[in-house]
């Protein structure tokens, strides 16, 4: 008689159990998603600080950055050469985990004296150092840049790639140090809208979108190691920017979803993310 009621109670406990946890997966599911806050309101660059290269922080120099029409702007109409002022835009507050978001494209012709190599070239830099501890002749802020890029009409060039200004990170194990890496995305030529995203776990991950496909993903970024080590700092969090690089670009939308609230939850980040990623989130022309 004993052996039966501790088999059934067993059978209970079980049934309990799986209930218990089609629940809290139902639940899970059920949770209303993460809404999206504009960091780029249309309107204004309220919230937004730029550093140009040799020039005080604050100081748009020449205008370069600006709100027309409802698009963030990059310009060098007020520019005779541009002599490597490079330049960022930094939104007012660090973050550590989130789904940033950018729709781009690329305008006009590029800045007389810019580098070849910033042709339809500009990024969403991830991780960054504070503005405020930015050199005045300092080019890029230390951090990782999620690297956007315009096809010239001829070869393959993509998008979303990762560059590492004064970083590092890692990828299958081991340790990458070469400055740019490509992704996987097709080469996106002309005047057509992009939407570019990075969802960035802390100092765990980091994975770039182009028009909902995944096209690279990383983990572990670091600062670059003193001398003598392999692996720098991991970075937990930083300043979000994007740049000026020599080439006139808009921006429509920025945007992200803070998931920091569930980064002690595993269980329930990894929900989030799943249901977040299911949705395939293509630029409209």
């Amino acid at each position: 008689m004993l052996k039966f009621f501790t088999l059934r109670n067993l059978g209970f406990l079980a049934i309990i159990a799986l209930l218990a946890f089609k629940v809290e997966d139902t639940r899970l599911k059920n949770d209303a998603a993460p809404k999206w806050e504009q960091l780029f309101n249309g309107k204004d660059m309220s919230g937004w600080t730029p550093k140009i290269r040799y020039h005080d922080l604050g100081d748009n120099y020449k205008n370069t950055f600006r709100v027309e029409n409802g698009l963030l702007e990059v310009r060098y109409d007020q520019y005779d050469q541009f002599n490597e002022t490079y330049g960022h835009l930094f939104y007012k507050r660090p973050y550590s985990y989130y789904l940033i978001a950018a729709e781009y494209r690329f305008v006009g012709e590029q800045c007389k004296g810019g580098p070849g190599w910033a042709f339809r070239n500009n990024g969403i830099m991830i991780h960054g150092q504070a503005p405020e501890t930015m050199k005045k002749d300092q080019d890029f802020p230390n951090s990782i840049e999620v690297q956007l890029l315009g096809g010239g009409g001829n070869g393959e060039r993509p998008t979303g790639n990762v560059c590492t200004p004064g970083t590092q990170y890692e990828r299958d194990g081991k340790v990458i140090t070469q400055h740019c890496t490509d992704s996987k995305s097709k080469t996106y030529n002309g005047d057509q809208w992009v939407r570019v995203e990075a969802l960035v776990l802390g100092d765990s991950l980091v994975v770039h979108y182009v028009n909902g496909e995944e096209v690279i993903r990383y983990q572990k970024p670091q600062s670059d190691p003193v001398a003598g080590q392999q692996e720098g700092t991991l970075l937990k969090s930083g300043s979000i920017s994007i740049q000026a690089e020599s080439h006139p670009t808009d921006f429509r939308k920025i945007e992200i979803i803070d998931l920091e609230k569930y980064a002690k939850d595993p269980k329930k980040l990894n929900a989030v993310i799943a249901r977040l990623m299911s949705q395939k989130r293509v630029a409209a022309q």
